[in-house]
């Protein structure tokens, strides 16, 4: 298991990273390119969101193609049509073309996310999977520390060659994933069977692993259709649960750049300020992840990380200064990064095979929409109040919710054990 984590976990991360760069960027561009393009923060904040959109309506197909052909072949188009439409992004002119790229950016990228959690099934047993997990969605706040100082310093480059700052910072930033892209069509392996990188001993151990603990619960649960996993009531309550992680999640991505310019910060020390929140949420990531599998427990390592973030996002929005801001965008990053593992371990112990994919791809796609409604309604809420306070209630509220859904899906023991499956040990 070690070689097949050194092996798989920081490329997909590396991926993930670029992923989430190309995401969120459009936070550090707003810092000029608003001014620029005369857009008001509800114009901003519905085309950040609607990437969402484009995300939600091919999620589901495009989970199911990859299970189909291969995460290979499937990772490699996504890669490379996120970012060719993420370049793209450097030639906007006005809200058509501002809306348009960004539903087609989340077109473009639907499945990636989905594809990799389902294709971490194939290769790691459930008792493993809430670490490993955490250590690839690492990426996400590691993309936020590394990035942000990278998005700022490339805002520098303003007028090089004629072009602003923020069109070179879309250009330089999809480059990378072309050209990881076409790295994945020769590095990924598909399946545990075709792993010519383990010795036969080692592919015959994972593959009857992989096997017995899939038989297991296709014969315990039964769902192993796509319609199964779609219409599983869990799958939905679960994609209520990822709506309020995502709103929140994307408020920080999108949003955190302009919070912190609002207490007077420059676009160079904004990059670092942002970069602190997430560094902080890396480490509690993985640690709760790591207790979560030692104890096998997960509903109430969600309930508690997404309550953190709640309140989290209710000090921000009575802070007074720079450091107290700070301090709460921490609060923030670490209950939001610490809810994602310990959640996205849940749907492959009472899903398989198609079902699988379709239920994951669900999860996400219909979960994901938290990432259109957040952003959204922080820019809708703020143009007419003048602040971010009551945005910051609001998606407080949502993973308020989110903790309630998964209160009720551990509510008696049926429930529980239909979503705090006993964990095998792994020697």
């Amino acid at each position: 298991m070690r070689k097949v984590t050194l092996r798989i976990i920081p490329f997909i991360m590396l991926l993930y990273f670029i992923a989430f760069l190309d995401r969120v960027n459009i936070g550090f561009a707003a810092l000029t390119m608003n001014q620029e393009l005369g857009f008001s923060p509800t114009v901003f904040g519905l085309g950040a969101g609607i990437f969402f959109l484009g995300y939600f309506l091919f999620e589901v197909p495009s989970n199911l193609i990859l299970h189909k052909v291969g995460a290979r072949i499937w990772i490699a188009r996504v890669m490379i049509t996120w970012g060719l439409v993420s370049g793209c992004m450097a030639f906007v002119q006005g809200t058509t073309s501002f809306y348009t790229l960004r539903f087609l950016l989340g077109v473009a990228e639907a499945g990636f996310f989905p594809g990799i959690i389902l294709y971490l099934s194939y290769w790691f047993p459930a008792a493993r999977r809430a670490q490993v997990t955490a250590i690839f969605m690492a990426a996400a706040p590691l993309s936020t520390a590394l990035g942000s100082p990278i998005s700022a310093a490339l805002l520098e480059m303003h007028g090089a060659l004629g072009f602003a700052g923020w069109q070179w910072m879309f250009v330089i930033e999809a480059i990378p994933a072309v050209l990881l892209g076409i790295v994945v069509l020769f590095y990924l392996t598909d399946r545990p069977a075709k792993a010519k990188w383990l010795t036969d001993e080692e592919r015959e151990w994972l593959q009857n692993t992989m096997l017995v603990e899939e038989q297991a619960r296709a014969s315990k649960q039964g769902h192993t259709s796509v319609w199964r996993g779609l219409a599983d009531r869990r799958v939905l309550a679960l994609a209520l649960v990822y709506f309020g992680t995502s709103a929140g999640l994307y408020t920080l991505g999108i949003w955190s750049p302009q919070i912190i310019h609002s207490f007077g910060a420059s676009s160079l020390n904004i990059g670092f300020l942002n970069a602190f929140p997430a560094v902080i949420g890396v480490a509690a990531m993985v640690l709760w992840a790591r207790h979560s599998d030692r104890t096998g427990e997960r509903s109430w390592h969600v309930i508690g990380a997404c309550l953190l973030a709640a309140g989290g996002l209710i000090y921000a929005g009575n802070v007074s200064s720079l450091l107290t801001v700070i301090l709460a965008l921490t609060i923030v990053t670490v209950g939001i990064s610490a809810s994602k593992p310990p959640l996205w371990s849940m749907p492959t112990l009472f899903l398989s095979g198609p079902a699988a994919a379709a239920g994951i791809a669900t999860i996400n796609s219909i979960g994901n929409l938290g990432g259109f409604v957040g952003p959204m309604m922080i820019g809708v809420i703020r143009q007419q109040t003048g602040s971010y306070t009551w945005g910051l209630y609001f998606v407080a509220a949502l993973l308020g919710i989110s903790s309630l859904v998964v209160l009720w899906l551990s509510a008696g023991n049926k429930k529980a054990q239909a979503i705090d499956l006993p964990h095998p040990k792994i020697h």
